[in-house]
């Protein structure tokens, strides 16, 4: 009997990180009304973004093993209250400091209700065969709402100010609570091989050099996307040549202002195909050397736009390029996961590696701002996140893709 892909869990799922994400990737867009209103330094609320990615990887394991040991609908819901609440209070707050605490609440927010326990749930209820498949189409939810969050968020700040399209976004976070009670995780999918305690497996994975490998490449991955989340409409509005009227590109927007929602939007865009075709390969290729071919596609790409003249096209192609490969490293990283250390505490396992992603949105966000505010470019940070780039490329061939249980075999 033929299991369904499209379960009533995979939906749930993808709807609450379509809208979370929505949310989410719609911060880089306050960067400029902020500061301007309060006259901060560029570094002040891109502190307040990096440190709501750095919550975000500390929460991540967090909420995964909580979902793991007391249900995924509690540790879901706790998130999206969360997240809410962050919001909300952030539409009143005055001061870095107090947008810089706001952003811990958000990133726990997202982390109670992001990729670490949705995957964790959609993965343990998906069939074998299904799986990765079922991973991409839940990691392109959170791409669809790249789409449809900047665009959004531009048109509300055109309208209103930025306090009250944050009141709009934790009214929208709120209610996707009425999504949670869907989510009943099956564990028929997992394997007697996982009736181990959580901190045998850990422990055991911790000394694994495969799973430190990955711990180490998702870094790259948090870097480089952080960055451009939160700099990039900023870096286009300031480094881009202007619009050419009559151009194909200025019927869809006038400015280049503009131009940053409708590149973030772009890369959300295209990360939906991005994402939905490497779960689809993972099923039939070596994870491992997709990943080290995506990681291999972004250097370039970014070393060809930075040497480049910076114009509306070359805005465009990049955007596209990059969405391609943006999160088509998710499914693969979790399922690569799922596959070598079993389903029953892949949430926990990939939160932890996920930590390491949002180390590197840390790193990415701040570095971005305090380097800007120093040289008045994002040059050096760019060059930088090519580097890391290579990095996880080439970190990402000596992993084992083999079952933990098969190698334990081996070695005995």
């Amino acid at each position: 009997m033929k299991s369904n892909l499209f379960t009533p869990i995979l939906i749930a799922g993808s709807l609450i990180l379509l809208l979370g994400f929505a949310i989410r990737s719609t911060f880089g867009l306050f960067q400029i009304p902020i500061a301007e209103e309060f006259l901060w330094a560029r570094s002040e609320f891109s502190l307040a973004i990096a440190i709501q990615n750095l919550a975000w990887g500390i929460g991540t394991p967090i909420f995964s093993a909580f979902a793991e040991k007391y249900g995924d609908r509690k540790a879901i819901t706790i998130g999206l209250i969360l997240y809410a609440l962050g919001v909300f209070i952030s539409s009143t707050a005055s001061s870095p400091e107090a947008h810089q605490f706001l952003n811990v609440l958000i990133g726990f927010g997202i982390a109670g209700s992001g990729f670490g326990p949705i995957l964790g749930v959609i993965g343990r209820s998906a069939s074998p065969e299904k799986r990765s498949l079922a991973l991409g189409i839940a990691t392109a939810a959170g791409s669809a709402g790249q789409v449809i969050g900047p665009p959004f968020a531009a048109i509300l700040l055109s309208i209103m100010p930025w306090s009250s399209v944050f009141e709009v976004f934790a009214i929208i976070s709120i209610l996707t609570i009425i999504l949670v009670p869907i989510l009943k995780s099956d564990s028929s999918n997992i394997s007697k091989q996982n009736d181990e305690k959580m901190s045998k497996v850990l422990i055991e994975a911790s000394k694994d050099p495969t799973y430190i490998m990955l711990f180490l490449g998702f870094f790259s991955c948090g870097f480089q996307l952080a960055f451009i989340t939160a700099h990039f409409p900023a870096f286009i509005a300031e480094s881009s040549s202007p619009i050419i009227q009559g151009s194909i590109i200025s019927f869809v927007c006038s400015s280049v202002e503009g131009l940053g929602a409708l590149s973030i939007a772009l890369i959300g865009l295209f990360n939906i195909v991005g994402s939905v075709l490497a779960g689809a390969l993972g099923k039939d290729y070596t994870k491992k050397y997709l990943l080290a071919i995506i990681y291999t596609g972004r250097t370039i790409a970014a070393i060809l736009f930075i040497i480049s003249p910076i114009t509306p096209l070359s805005v465009v192609i990049f955007s596209i390029v990059m969405g391609s490969l943006w999160l088509a490293t998710v499914p693969l990283t979790a399922g690569l996961i799922g596959y070598i250390y079993g389903l029953k505490y892949m949430g926990t396992l990939y939160g932890i590696v996920f930590l390491s992603h949002q180390i590197g949105s840390f790193v990415g966000v701040w570095l971005g701002g305090w380097f800007y505010d120093l040289y008045g470019s994002y040059t050096i940070v760019w060059w930088v996140g090519i580097g890391v780039g290579a990095f996880s490329a080439i970190i990402h061939l000596p992993v084992k893709e083999i079952p933990l249980t098969e190698r334990r075999l081996l070695t005995n």
